[in-house]
């Protein structure tokens, strides 16, 4: 009998390898599929597609309007404001050296006039600076110009008080530290108050820059939402036989009312925005410009005979009095702002001042050329009588453009409030009004689709 022979190994069975496991965005997906092949699904999808649509435009106009209107604010109540200050501290600084030079022509009987008026400068130059100071931002050139400024005034008030002082006593050297004094502010405090001005203008324009642009996303966001409400009953219309349903309606209507709202409502800002730049601060700027350079002209008119000849300045080989030379750039300056501002005012309250002025600048060239003739013909107190004299003196001639400025000034700067007010306004409850519209028109969207669901049930 034969051994038994071993039985065969038989090989494993091979399992079969699991099935790879859906993510669930793939089953989202495959679900939303499935829906979209039954008109049920496919309303679904139409109604979230068309609420999220009509939210979305809410949401982006509130944002966009809502950045606008701040940037609106600014431009009134803060970057404008701001500006002004910063011409005024300029204005302040080149007036108190001008009333500087004044009080010191009347030798030992000071004029108090020009005295207070010099003091009333100061003090108003360092309230400036203080607002300017908490107004600028850490770490800003703002900031690093103030600091700078307010350095500058303690030394400058320091010179004029030892200029008065050896004044009094008779000293010649007074006119020294006068004329040092003078140096100082022309050399390095008006600049720096020019470079503040310049820095406050940047900001307000980019205040406008953020104010005015049309809110483009908005506006498109509006056209779709508006687009897919439109083809959406269109599509219930063609399988219904109904016009209207109700919901729709109701969604496109909020829909339209907002974008009608949105579109009108920043041409009225953006219009009135663009007004109180166009007659207001243009004007301004160049108001600010004349009469700074009338308060130079004054300035290097006074210093002229407190130097008596002590400054020239050489130009195309020729020698001239330096302040002369001066007064005479200034004065070029002074005409050509004044004629822009002639043509610049759009109202007869705003061009009546500018003339006044223009008609006060012309008396005082004259009388400036006549005093001019006594000083270089050696008449030096008749010279003296004509600059500031109680009655017929150039110093007659220099308030009236003064006040013309100003009352200039003042009305541009009341137009410039009434126009970027009235742009500001048109922003007022605009983004609110969006959103609350965008809301009605997305509960809308759904009711209407909502409607045509319930007919399956």
């Amino acid at each position: 009998m034969s051994p038994a022979r071993p039985h065969a190994r038989t090989a494993p069975a091979v399992q079969p390898a699991p099935p790879a496991r859906r993510t669930a965005f793939a089953e989202g997906a495959e679900r939303l599929r499935a829906a979209a092949t039954t008109e049920p699904g496919r309303l679904r999808i139409i109604g979230a597609v068309l609420a999220l649509l009509v939210l979305g435009f809410g949401a982006v106009t509130a944002w966009q309007t809502s950045t606008r209107a701040a940037a609106a604010e600014d431009v009134l109540r803060r970057s404008q404001p701001l500006s002004f200050g910063a011409a005024g501290i300029y204005r302040s600084l080149a007036d108190a050296n001008t009333a500087a030079a004044g009080t010191f022509l009347a030798g030992g009987q000071e004029n108090a006039k020009s005295r207070d008026q010099y003091e009333k400068d100061i003090r108003q130059a360092a309230a400036g600076l203080v607002t300017a100071a908490a107004n600028a931002e850490p770490g800003s050139a703002a900031e690093a110009t103030v600091a700078r400024l307010n350095r500058l005034l303690p030394e400058y008030k320091g010179l004029i008080e030892r200029a008065r002082t050896y004044n009094r006593q008779g000293y010649p050297v007074g006119g020294a530290y006068l004329r040092y004094a003078d140096e100082k502010m022309q050399k390095h405090m008006l600049p720096a108050a020019q470079a503040l001005y310049t820095t406050e203008n940047r900001r307000l324009d980019a205040d406008y820059g953020d104010a005015t642009p049309y809110p483009w996303a908005a506006i498109a966001l509006g056209v779709l939402a508006l687009a897919a409400l439109g083809w959406a009953q269109h599509r219930v219309y063609r399988r219904t036989h109904r016009v209207l349903n109700r919901g729709l309606v109701a969604a496109t209507a909020a829909t339209t009312a907002a974008l009608l709202w949105l579109v009108v409502g920043h041409a009225v800002a953006r219009s009135g925005l663009d007004g109180s730049y166009e007659h207001g601060i243009r004007s301004l700027n160049v108001l600010h410009e004349a009469r700074i350079a009338a308060l130079k002209a004054r300035g290097n008119e006074n210093l002229s005979l407190v130097a008596r000849g002590a400054d020239t300045v050489t130009v195309g080989g020729q020698t001239y009095d330096a302040h002369y030379y001066e007064f005479d750039k200034d004065m070029a300056v002074l005409r050509a702002a004044l004629s822009e501002a002639a043509r610049l005012a759009d109202d007869d309250a705003g061009t009546a001042p500018v003339t006044a002025a223009q008609s006060d600048t012309a008396v005082w060239q004259r009388r400036h050329a006549a005093a001019r003739a006594e000083d270089e013909n050696g008449n030096y107190q008749q010279a003296l009588d004509k600059v500031i004299g109680a009655k017929g003196a150039t110093a007659e001639c220099f308030d009236g453009v003064d006040r013309g400025l100003e009352r200039a000034i003042g009305h541009e700067r009341a137009e410039f409030r009434q126009a970027a007010g009235d742009g500001r306004d048109a922003l007022a409850w605009l983004p609110q009004g969006a959103a609350a519209l965008a809301v009605l028109g997305a509960a809308g969207s759904v009711a209407g689709i909502g409607r045509r669901l319930s007919e399956y049930r």
